[in-house]
């Protein structure tokens, strides 16, 4: 606020504070020293004024925050900062699928042209894929193949463009916004009667270029299109007045398509109606225009990586750029430890390889083409004597059981609105703490947040049971190795409560039905129920380390699995009690709540209501609540 002298303060940028400055500014001098402001046309004019005055230093602001990176909020800023640090901005992705076409036809051979349209449905909604280059296949037999054959969803779009060189605005734009650029093919035809074309490369590293080279540059524009430029013929080939630009990409609905996986054949190729399509790989990989806060994030990582993957965060940023569908991304160096299949994660180092995580946005793990596809888009940025090697994220469940006491004086809140207020926290805590790498489950901040989820709550316990899942092979005898890479609760040698249990399973196509547990000592049982009570099938069926949080099943036929849940399933459910209430994810590990075999359970607090010191015949209420009421019938209860 301004002083009583006559220096009028210019700190002060919102609206009443500039009024109200300029109104002490004026009572300061003779002029208007008594008058009323209030109720004359001037505060009309110190309205327009101070109004001026603040929409000048927000376009201030404004101006000085689209400046920088990190600051900038304007998509068109973001970007251009971007290209300033040599990073482009990826475009919206379309799903892409891998199919098998085979022709029954006695010719020799045949072509199926780019823009071929298959379609499918998703959701009740049919979507269109196409091919996007010519492919030519010879004959095998009465048929010609077309194997491993790569379809996008969306439409096939040429654009063509004639070279005026006297027009100095002229631009070459890819004119839809949900074009992706990766399928985009730059041709520069010779003229309209010289229909010889050649096929220009998009350009990466300008110190390999001459003035020869026939590559094409591209960036984002206003509105989030694209535009193709060339070069002066200084640094790669220039255009020459007649040529004809010819752009083709397609044009897709991004995400709507993820996950299709049966396509239907055009009426014919190349002539051919007798057409067969296998699905290799479902669709996936759509996605939307990368964002401004992954701009702000890769930009600067991507210039530091300059354009080489060597460190952990290079790979990231990189796995990021070449797989669209990224959510979150684990890296490490194979001197920290090893992965395989059968165990997962390991502390014995394999030198020479780099393991890299990916969990996807659509929830589902990477097909094999995908991992293949991306070992391969690594090449031109690995040092060339590490090998990437791509693994799935592991999932570790936590099965909760919460207890709390709550108020009943202080709140109108019913003890199954409070349980409902909860699971909404635990809902919150999943989505903002867990799920994603190198995200550790923190007993004490759970606790503190359940606490807090209403002022009427006093107190809560909350324990914790990890939990995973294996698929037998169930045609042979198997060995498996679970490691849950976090210690198992073990008090003495020889403790008799079981701190392993599992879902039910059928061996050698038997009909009884078996669980596992442990003795206390390392050792690993199998047993059945009967009458109630436990009868062991084997009680060295395989060990578990307790220090390292590992259960190993020794080679057994596990011929069919249990519902589990209460839904059928293809998969074994082992849990196991935490050493440690808190539990630390290792690598390509996920934690997440399972919020179908949790429980909250809410008691009236018997003290809050009667008093300390006093006696009452009153009990408080309890009420329990599983957060899914489907609970399974077939998870042992040994622990």
């Amino acid at each position: 606020m301004a002083t009583n002298d006559k220096r009028l303060t210019v700190t002060e940028l919102d609206f009443d504070e500039v009024k109200s400055n300029l109104k002490t500014y004026l009572k300061a001098q003779t002029e208007f020293k008594d008058y009323d402001f209030e109720g004359s046309g001037m505060s009309i004019l110190l309205d327009t004024l101070a109004y001026n005055t603040h929409y000048l230093g927000f376009n201030a602001n404004m101006v000085a925050n689209e400046m920088f990176l990190d600051s900038a909020s304007l998509r068109s800023s973001v970007v251009s900062h971007a290209k300033m640090l040599g990073y482009e901005v990826s475009s919206a992705r379309a799903p892409k699928a891998t199919i098998n076409i085979s022709l029954s036809t006695g010719k020799t051979t045949a072509t199926m042209p780019a823009g071929t349209a298959f379609t499918t449905t998703v959701d009740g909604t049919s979507y269109q894929f196409v091919t996007i280059a010519d492919v030519t296949g010879a004959s095998t037999g009465n048929a010609i193949p077309f194997d491993s054959t790569e379809i996008y969803e969306g439409t096939y779009i040429t654009t063509k463009y004639i070279v005026d060189t006297s027009d100095v605005d002229q631009r070459f734009i890819i004119t839809d916004n949900r074009a992706d650029t990766t399928t985009l093919t730059v041709k520069v035809q010779n003229s309209i009667s010289d229909t010889t074309a050649t096929t220009y490369t998009k350009a990466t590293d300008i110190s390999q270029l001459s003035r020869s080279s026939t590559v094409y540059y591209l960036q984002e524009i206003e509105s989030g299109r694209f535009e193709v430029y060339f070069g002066d013929g200084i640094v790669s080939q220039a255009l020459s007045d007649g040529n004809i630009v010819v752009l083709q990409y397609v044009v897709t609905n991004k995400t709507l398509a993820n996950g299709s996986s049966s396509f239907s054949s055009p009426s014919a190729i190349d002539t051919v109606t007798d057409i067969t399509i296998t699905t290799v790989a479902n669709a996936s990989g759509g996605a939307e225009p990368e964002s401004i806060q992954s701009v702000k994030l890769n930009a600067p990582l991507d210039y530091a990586a300059q354009g080489r993957a060597v460190t952990s965060e290079d790979y990231k940023l990189y796995a990021r750029k070449l797989f669209a569908n990224t959510q979150a991304v684990s890296v490490w160096g194979g001197e920290d430890g090893s992965y395989n299949t059968s165990s997962g994660v390991s502390s014995v180092a394999e030198y020479g390889k780099v393991f890299i995580s990916i969990k996807s946005t659509t929830g589902e793990n990477l097909t094999t083409t995908q991992k293949d596809q991306l070992v391969k888009d690594f090449g031109p940025y690995k040092v060339a004597s590490i090998t990437p090697v791509v693994v799935d994220p592991e999932t570790t469940f936590l099965i909760l059981g919460i207890t709390y006491n709550y108020d009943s004086t202080a709140t109108t809140k019913t003890t199954t609105d409070l349980n409902t207020l909860v699971n909404t926290t635990l809902t919150s805590y999943n989505t903002k703490f867990l799920n994603t790498f190198n995200s550790p489950f923190r007993h004490s901040q759970l606790t503190g947040l359940i606490d807090d989820t209403d002022s009427s709550i006093l107190m809560n316990t909350t324990t914790v049971t990890m939990a995973k899942f294996f698929t037998p092979t169930t045609t042979e005898s198997t060995s498996y190795t679970i490691n849950f890479n976090n210690a198992f609760y073990n008090p003495v040698s020889g403790y008799q409560n079981a701190i392993i249990a599992s879902t039910g399973f059928y061996i050698n196509s038997a009909s009884t039905e078996y669980f596992f547990d442990d003795d206390g000592s390392g050792n690993l049982r199998i047993y059945s129920i009967v009458s109630g009570t436990k009868t062991y099938y084997s009680e060295t069926a395989g060990t578990v380390d307790y220090t390292n949080g590992i259960v190993t099943i020794n080679g057994i036929l596990i011929s069919s699995v249990s519902n589990v849940d209460g839904v059928a399933s293809t998969q074994v459910r082992i849990t196991a009690l935490s050493d440690s209430n808190d539990i630390v994810p290792v690598r390509n590990q996920l934690l997440e709540i399972d919020f179908t075999n949790s429980t909250i359970t809410g008691n009236v607090d018997a003290a809050a209501t009667t008093g300390v010191g006093y006696t009452t015949t009153t009990t408080g209420t309890t009420t329990s609540t599983s957060v899914n009421t489907t609970k399974s019938t077939t998870t042992s209860s040994g622990y």
